[in-house]
Formats: structure tokens, C-alpha cells, sequence
């Protein structure tokens, strides 16, 4: 089976305005991965449809920032539950940890491409007096000029200056903002910088919880920062010190899960998410995952789970139910009720990755060479360049005594992915 995630590509985001009331961006992170985001102020509610790849972490700290932008209340996220998190599609989910990847850059330039519409000099007494001077900041920086009390203004500039990836000057104006007024979204602005030095956000972030202890977005915030410097069991007792104030708080149940993943508590993770379930059976992401864990630990919860999902979904037909009832059949060796399920899946969606390679898969252990070669022809037909493929056509090829073919699959293998080291031991082996 595969465990590999797809590739990350050059972070890219759109904004477009319409009217006063609605504002969406959309993104491509590569060509599996997609962000749709879309933000109803009138309503304040925040829909967000994330395409593979981006950690759970990441959309929870997606969202915080897109209402602390929108102005829309941070705690109508986590308390009022007025927020829907969603995949469009999960293509992947053959990962070491489902949720583990972290695409802080893409995630940042998202967010703050929602921050500031226009921003515009002066002379400002600071080490990056020219760099303020110019456009975009000219006039937020002859604003502070003006009246320097205002913290708002540093934030704003602030948030110009990290949207255009100026992070020192932006975490500058950020702790300015701070120093003059201790409010939840500057916190969380420099908090995201921060990010990238774990131990410096830890810092903060404790620090930041002495003035705002209340603040779940900050939690979460130190809740990543511990798991980003590898403190796991740390991460865990905020989770657990949060969840004793407010046991219905999903987001923080399915962090916690993840956390209980990374230390190889699988039992505890997937008990985890059933409580988080009990809270929101209709939340698509908590199901999906819950689901999956379900199918790869041979529970049959997961056939029920699946039905759930399927009696309500009557519009989009999505395809995850029929593939997570494909994992539990595969992994209870029923593999002609394996190989059904993993078929309805691709009948609803064509380019799902995953049934594709666990249907090739399910094959070549059968010995059928000649079909898993065709499933897996058919796979790179949706992606030219998914590495697991070619490694798998490679090594049907050689099954069938196609050593050249299958000798240069596996190069192709390795060449896009490096992590691939079994393709590139087979390549060499049949010199």
C-alpha cells in the first residue's frame, strides 16, 4: 500500500470581491490539491471545502484567520459551531498521519490575501523606514505618523507587510499593535508568524494566555506550536485543559485524535473521534476520517458509518463511502466485495487516486497482472505524475517478465518521487 502524500507546488491564490457581501479565493496548491474558501458576512458564516493535503491544524487555523479578517466573532467558530469544514474531495489518504502535512506558507498567503483591500508613506522612525515609505504601505504609514496610538493601523500594515512575505517588519508592527492593546486577533497575527519557530511561539502563546485566557483560537495556536516542535504530550494536555472547559469543542477532539495517531494510539484516536462524532454526525470531515480509520483497523462500525453517509449525501454522490467500504473488505481479505466497492467509487468519481491504486493493488495480490497493469494505466491517465503508479505498473510488468518496461517505470517512480526507494533497489535489481 502506499503511503505517500501528493506533491506540494508553487503556492498560488486568488482573490475576487463580489459586491459587499461575499468574498471567495481560490487556490491551487498542485494538481490534486485545491482551496475553495468562501466567506458570507451578512450570515457570518465561513464555508470552507479544502481539496487533499492540508493538515487539519492548518484548516482550523485557516479559519481563525479568515474571521479575525472578516471580522466575524472568533469565538461564533467554536462556541455557536456556525462554521462548516468540508472536502470537496480527499483523493488521498494513504499518509504515515492523515493530517500531519503542513502547508503554513500556502495557508498564510490565503489568508492574508483576504486581509487588506488597499493599504497605502511617510517617514517612519523604524529600520524598515524605506521599505514603509513605499507603496503598498505609504498610507497606512503616513497614517501612524499621524496618530501613532492606534493599533489597528499597525495591524493592518502589519498584515500588508506579511501578505507580501515582509515578515519582520510585519511581526514588528503586529507586537506593536499588541503592546497598545491586547486583542485575540493580534495575538493570532503574530502567533502566525511565530509558527514557523515553534519555540518562539510557545513563548508567546503562553505569554498571550496570561492576558486571554479564555481564547480558543490562541489554544489551538499552542496546540500546533508544541506538536510543530515535536512536543506531542504537551499538545495533549491542551487539548485535554481545553476539552474539561468545553467537551463539545470538535475542532480540538479531532486535533486530539491526530495527536493520539502520532503516538501510535490508535485505539485512543479513533475512541477520540467518536466523541467528537457524537457532537456533529453531519461534519463530512470528522466522518470521513473516522471512517477511514474505521476500514483500516477491520471494524465493521465503518459499514454503517459509510450507509450514514450515503442515505444523506443525495446531491453530490461522493465517492469516500464506497471507497472506505472497499478498505474494510480489502483488509478482511473479502476482495470480490473489495473490488465492487472500490469500482462504485471510481463509477462516482474517475480521478479518485486511491481506488484506482487499492483496486490495482487488490488485483496483483490475485496474480491478475494484466488487469492491475490497465487499472494502473488508467490511474496515470488522471495523474501523469504519481509516482506510486509507475511504481506499481513497474512491478506488474516484472510479474509478467516485462523487465525493461518494468525497469523504467521504477526509474520514473523514483525520479518523481525520492522517497520511493523500494522503485529505485527494484530498478537497480534488474540491471
Amino acid at each position: 500500500m502506499s503511503d505517500k502524500c501528493c506533491a506540494v507546488g508553487k503556492p498560488c491564490a486568488t482573490a475576487k470581491a463580489f459586491g459587499d457581501t461575499r468574498l471567495t479565493a481560490e487556490g491551487v496548491v498542485s494538481n490534486e490539491c485545491e482551496l475553495v474558501l468562501c466567506l458570507n458576512e451578512k450570515k457570518a458564516k465561513t464555508e470552507i471545502k479544502i481539496k487533499p493535503g492540508i493538515s487539519f491544524f492548518m484548516r482550523i487555523r485557516l479559519i481563525i484567520l479568515i474571521c479575525v479578517i472578516s471580522g466575524t466573532a472568533v469565538k461564533d467558530i467554536f462556541v455557536n459551531n456556525t462554521v462548516d469544514i468540508s472536502f470537496v474531495r480527499l483523493r488521498s489518504y494513504k499518509t504515515s498521519s492523515f493530517v500531519q502535512m503542513s502547508l503554513r506558507f500556502f495557508i498564510q498567503s490565503v489568508c492574508i490575501s483576504f486581509a487588506i483591500s488597499s493599504c497605502n508613506n511617510s517617514n517612519d522612525p523604524s529600520p524598515y523606514a524605506e521599505l514603509l515609505s513605499r507603496q503598498p504601505y505609504a498610507n497606512l504609514t503616513d497614517s501612524i505618523r499621524h496618530n501613532s496610538s492606534d493599533p489597528d493601523l499597525y495591524y493592518r500594515r502589519g498584515m500588508l507587510l506579511f501578505k507580501n512575505n515582509n515578515h519582520p517588519p510585519a511581526l514588528a508592527d503586529l507586537k506593536r499593535a499588541w503592546s497598545i492593546t491586547k486583542k485575540e486577533q493580534y495575538a493570532i497575527g503574530i502567533s502566525n508568524i511565530l509558527l514557523d519557530k515553534p519555540d518562539s511561539a510557545i513563548s508567546f502563546l503562553q505569554d498571550a494566555l496570561k492576558m486571554l485566557p479564555r481564547s480558543i483560537p490562541l489554544h489551538i495556536d499552542l496546540i500546533q506550536a508544541y506538536a510543530d516542535d515535536q512536543k506531542t504530550d504537551e499538545a495533549l494536555v491542551i487539548c485535554n485543559k481545553v476539552l474539561q472547559q468545553h467537551p463539545d469543542q470538535v475542532a480540538v477532539l479531532m486535533m486530539k485524535s491526530d495527536l493520539q495517531e502520532q503516538k501510535n494510539d490508535t485505539t485512543g484516536s479513533i475512541h477520540t473521534l467518536e466523541q467528537a462524532y457524537r457532537f456533529a454526525p453531519f461534519n463530512e470531515d470528522l466522518c470521513y476520517n473516522l471512517a477511514f480509520k474505521f476500514a483500516q483497523n477491520k471494524n465493521p462500525k465503518v459499514l454503517a458509518l459509510c450507509d450514514s453517509l450515503l442515505q444523506h449525501d443525495t446531491i453530490e454522490k461522493k465517492a469516500e463511502p464506497w471507497y472506505f467500504k472497499g478498505i474494510y473488505y480489502s483488509n478482511i481479505n473479502e476482495k470480490a466485495k473489495a473490488l465492487e466497492y472500490f469500482n462504485k467509487a471510481i463509477q462516482f468519481d474517475y480521478s479518485f487516486l486511491d481506488a484506482y491504486m487499492d483496486k490495482g493493488q487488490v488485483l496483483y495480490d490475485e496474480k491478475k497482472y494484466a488487469e492491475a497493469i490497465n487499472v494502473f494505466q488508467l490511474a496515470l491517465k488522471v495523474s501523469a505524475a504519481y509516482a506510486d503508479a509507475y511504481y506499481w505498473l513497474g512491478k506488474c510488468q516484472e510479474a509478467v517478465g516485462k523487465k525493461e518496461d518494468a525497469s523504467l517505470n521504477y526509474q520514473r517512480a523514483y525520479g518523481l518521487d525520492k522517497s520511493l526507494t523500494e522503485a529505485k533497489e527494484a530498478a537497480e535489481r534488474l540491471k
